[in-house]
């Protein structure tokens, strides 16, 4: 039998909290423990998250951070282009180096 942290349960626990649409099976499996011992330790802790189906929520985040997202989104695209040119820069030297 493992004998695991204090920490690492309550780690484990609010994991499983946080993710309301996980089962205790799929939480327990991330850090590589047996599902009953995390159901065992949200016992415990008294932990409940609501039951039965939620109807789902709109995933629209605020327009502040889908303008913040777009921009990074050009600017990754912007460094990934940079980078293919520099990469190509350097084979095309490399090969004239040489003898």
């Amino acid at each position: 039998m493992k004998n695991y942290p204090p920490e690492f349960k309550m780690d484990a626990v609010a994991l499983y909290e946080s993710r309301p649409e996980a089962t205790i099976r799929s939480v327990a499996a991330d850090p590589g423990i047996n599902p009953e011992t995390l159901r065992n330790w949200v016992r415990v802790a008294g932990a409940s998250r609501p039951r039965g189906r939620r109807s789902p929520e709109p995933a629209q985040p605020p327009a502040p951070l889908e303008a913040e997202n777009a921009a990074l989104r050009k600017k990754v695209r912007e460094l990934e282009e940079e980078r293919e040119i520099l990469r190509k820069t350097a084979k095309y030297f490399a090969g004239e180096t040489r003898w």
